[in-house]
């Protein structure tokens, strides 16, 4: 889905907050800011949901990147409750607005299924739906080989977790009418002005753009995979990771219910993982790691074409109609961060959880700016810089190697 382009309009000489970046975050954050009277302006390099917010698989799911046992030793158990909750009220949240501002994004209730790529696998998702239950208060249910046939038509997998709570939407559709709603609260937009420099000043700061200076009384970095060289500090605490998307032709509703009968979105446990649904229109929209190098749209659908098709070998003959990629912010411990670094507020690094997480966080920073409202506890960890990391993802095919490897031995 195309995004409709704004009408070109300078920044403004002063504003009291400016927001970096025109996604999920930023955008939530500017409609709470507006809706309390702040006069406030998102900067979007491009058009607004042009990185990943515009072009991410369209999973809302509950949880984090670690899994919520690995989360529990990594903060304490009461605290890794919290974190949880913290999760089901973002997507308590994203409900209630898409609601609220009668956005049309093919919003679903639709369950997730994690599938066990591996036979030993399956025994992990046992226990983790264990551990949700018995610690978490949340309701699971696993999924033996043999009835994986009400759920896909694949025999590539071995059983599945499936989480009752996952939805999905239309990425693009949904950034759209978070955008509508925070112009009709109040917010300037402004697309096509690509920040090139910060500066802290007496009375705030100096937001050099490409189309002039604008002086904020608070800037929020809501930047995540696309943080620019003039956010140095942030930019070298989340490593930009290439996901990359296809979509096949519109399949027809018979073959549709075979593939996925239940329209739920999946994914599977290997380390690179595949995850894929079914849109709205019964195309297979397919995604995955394809390459830790940038890789062309071209490349990308070959990589993804062939993993669709030993999933799915009834798509041998399917036409893949559109390729494309965005990056996903990971920091160091693969958990969201928002607070105040230098002065200047951000929320970032949501390891491809963003949709519900992302428009959460930037609704809590926004009324953290306003003075009504705190940080949420993350984990309480400090938002760690990378070492030997200045922004550009060097070491990532060797990182790529090593998960393949693990994928291959597990």
């Amino acid at each position: 889905m195309a995004l409709p382009r704004r009408p070109a309009a300078p920044p403004p000489a002063r504003t009291d907050v400016a927001i970096i970046g025109g996604g999920y975050t930023g955008l939530a954050a500017a409609r709470e800011l507006a809706r309390r009277g702040t006069d406030v302006t998102v900067l979007e390099r491009h058009h607004l949901g042009w990185g990943a917010s515009g072009r991410n698989g369209g999973f809302v799911l509950q949880g984090y990147k670690p899994e919520m046992e690995e989360l529990a030793r990594m903060v304490g158990a009461p605290r890794a409750r919290h974190m949880f909750q913290l999760t089901l009220d973002a997507m308590q949240l994203l409900e209630g607005l898409i609601s609220e501002e009668g956005i049309d994004c093919d919003f679903s209730h639709c369950g997730a299924l994690t599938l066990a790529a591996k036979p030993d696998h399956l025994s992990a998702l046992e226990q983790s739906g264990r551990f949700l239950r018995e610690e978490l208060g949340y309701e699971t249910q696993l999924l033996a080989r043999e009835d994986l046939g009400r759920e896909i038509g694949s025999s590539r997998y071995h059983g599945a977790l499936l989480d009752p709570g996952g939805c999905s939407l239309q990425p693009a559709k949904y950034v759209a009418g978070l955008a509508q709603a925070a112009a009709r609260a109040g917010a300037r937009l402004l697309e096509d002005t690509e920040v090139v420099r910060v500066r802290k000043t007496a009375g705030g700061f100096e937001v050099g753009t490409r189309r002039g200076v604008v002086l904020a009384r608070e800037v929020l970095a809501a930047t995540n995979g696309y943080t620019p060289q003039a956010l140095a500090a942030l930019r070298r605490r989340v490593i930009p990771i290439g996901s990359y998307i296809i979509a096949t032709e519109p399949l027809g509703a018979d073959m549709a219910r075979r593939l996925i009968p239940r329209a739920r979105v999946l994914s599977d446990t290997k380390n690179l993982l595949y995850y894929f649904r079914l849109s709205p229109d019964n195309r297979m929209v397919f995604g995955g790691r394809a390459s830790f190098t940038p890789a062309s749209p071209r490349r990308s659908a070959a990589i993804l074409g062939a993993g669709m098709r030993e999933v799915f070998p009834q798509l041998s003959d399917a036409k893949v109609e559109f390729a494309w990629s965005g990056k996903v912010a990971y920091p160091m411990d693969h958990l969201p961060h928002a607070g105040r670094l230098g002065g200047l507020y951000y929320s970032m690094g949501y390891c491809g959880h963003g949709v519900a997480l992302a428009t959460y966080l930037g609704t809590c920073m926004g009324k953290v700016i306003a003075g009504a409202g705190e940080v949420p506890d993350l984990g309480g960890k400090r938002f760690k810089a990378i070492p030997f990391f200045n922004g550009f993802p060097w070491f990532l095919p060797l990182v790529g190697g090593y998960y393949r490897t693990r994928d291959w031995l597990s």
